[in-house]
């Protein structure tokens, strides 16, 4: 039996999500990031990091709002720099090395996240599609099964979503732009998987199953608080991955 407790912190934990992603939605829309792609990891960030998201984004994230420095009068602010100057400051200077790491790993935790939340969504309104992945035939869990078919996508919106980064940024064809995206992000993003399904695994197989006594459902509070921590787990393998690539030059530094 679930407790009582961790259903309450679950809800809590999903509401507070939830909440960040709305009050980033609703800033970057007002501050559109430089990099539009980044308009949508904030907010997809928000929901499994929450409060954490939040303090990241105003802190390293968010973008200069328009006109910001600029007087009544429609010129600059006494005493301060042109909202356009301001902007290209900030994108020179950028954030501490650490905190471009973190963002990387966001970048690609992003589309990782999307790819999850689309698979088991997908497999619980159409069980049969778990089929096609492998389970009975393959899998005697369908478990197993639905994080293929999340690999997948995952792996297809990761690659999209730093393809949409790289290929800006480097001025590439869309060829090579969808070589360098895959070379960037495949060894971030099957790290971030390993994380996440590490724990995902320890949450179905041994605190629910085991411990509690019951299955964790798709259809719960509990297993999306759950995909939460996962998304956490996956952050901190993918960490020191997305370290090596942007040290090596292959990642761009966000």
């Amino acid at each position: 039996m679930i407790p009582g407790w961790l259903h309450f912190l679950a809800i809590l934990s999903l509401a507070v999500g939830f909440i960040c992603a709305l009050i980033i939605a609703w800033d970057v829309w007002r501050r559109p990031q430089h990099m539009w792609i980044m308009n949508i990891v904030w907010p997809v960030t928000a929901l499994y990091a929450g409060i954490l998201a939040l303090a990241g984004y105003h802190a390293y994230g968010r973008a200069p709002a328009r006109g910001m420095a600029h007087g009544a009068a429609g010129g600059p602010a006494h005493g301060s720099m042109p909202a356009d100057r301001a902007e290209t400051t900030h994108r020179e200077e950028g954030p501490p090395f650490r905190v471009a790491v973190a963002k990387g790993a966001t970048h690609c935790g992003a589309g990782c996240t999307i790819g999850d939340i689309l698979a088991e969504w997908l497999v619980f309104f159409a069980p049969s599609v778990a089929l096609w992945f492998g389970w009975q035939s393959i899998f005697t869990d369908r478990i197993f099964a639905v994080w293929v078919l999340a690999f997948i996508l995952a792996f297809a919106f990761g690659i999209a979503f730093q393809y949409f980064a790289i290929k800006p940024m480097r001025g590439l064809s869309v060829g090579n732009g969808i070589i360098e995206a895959a070379k960037a992000d495949a060894l971030s993003l099957a790290a971030w998987q390993v994380g996440m399904y590490g724990f995902m695994a320890v949450a179905h197989f041994v605190i629910f199953a085991r411990i509690f006594g019951v299955p964790l459902e798709v259809a719960s509070p509990e297993f999306w608080f759950m995909m939460q921590i996962a998304m956490i787990c996956g952050f901190v393998t993918a960490y020191p991955v997305n370290w090596w690539l942007i040290r090596a030059g292959i990642k761009e530094r966000m």
